[in-house]
């Protein structure tokens, strides 16, 4: 394809990319909310979606207060989400599973770039048995900014030695689209609850409905 001429480096974002951890955020939040006797709206929820810990805290209390007890609730809805992930197991995305294989045929570098602290993360890699399958992962606590700005693309890129411009980023997130694009990567949307706006879609290289139409349209270009 024109706009790929080498891929070095695959990076996945991990909520909402490649596990639907975005709708039990949703459930989680709301069931959290009531227990504290807040009414939570699925709309701050959704609009937190793609930020750091310090990001989703101001759009929690923009809407809710500054008194509004953000760590707390998040405690208590992590609680939830893992008490579900340990019954059903962790909610995988369409096609993970069969990219990643796709690229380990390839021996593509795979990174994992993910806003979510380290403990959580590394919690639902293991959950899913992909987190052996990673060369590097960068969370939101490894970085100083988290996305929109780049830094955590380009700390993945560092620690393997990758060009930038050889990098695709997979994202469904408007800021981490935002941030492959600073980074002067290869920004790829797939598709997830929040539908970023037109602006966002323009910034990305190409869009998808899921990880296995991103597994489909790689197949085609020989790298």
């Amino acid at each position: 394809m024109s706009f790929i001429n080498r891929i070095s480096l695959v990076i996945f974002d991990m909520d909402g990319l490649m596990f639907d951890t975005e709708s039990l955020a949703i459930y989680t939040w709301l069931k959290a909310g009531k227990i504290y006797g807040i009414d939570i709206s699925e709309s701050i929820v959704v609009e937190s979606i793609g930020r750091d810990i310090q990001g989703a805290e101001k759009v929690f209390k923009k809407h809710l207060g500054e008194d509004f007890p953000y760590h707390e609730i998040r405690s208590l809805r992590l609680k939830y989400a893992y008490d579900y992930i340990d019954e059903n197991g962790i909610p995988v995305k369409k096609g993970l599973y069969e990219l990643i294989e796709f690229l380990d045929q390839k021996t593509v570098l795979k990174a994992v770039a993910t806003s979510t602290e380290r403990e959580r993360t590394e919690h639902l890699l293991l959950s899913a048995g992909v987190k052996d399958k990673f060369d590097v992962i960068i969370c939101g606590d490894d970085v100083s900014n988290g996305k929109p700005e780049p830094d955590i693309f380009l700390a993945a890129a560092r620690k393997l030695n990758c060009k930038r411009e050889e990098c695709v980023v997979l994202e469904d997130s408007a800021n981490g689209i935002i941030a492959a694009s600073r980074a002067n990567m290869i920004p790829l949307l797939v598709f997830d609850i929040k539908k970023p706006e037109k602006k966002i879609e323009k910034l990305a290289k190409k869009t998808f409905n899921s990880l296995l139409d991103v597994r489909d349209f790689l197949q085609k270009i020989d790298f």
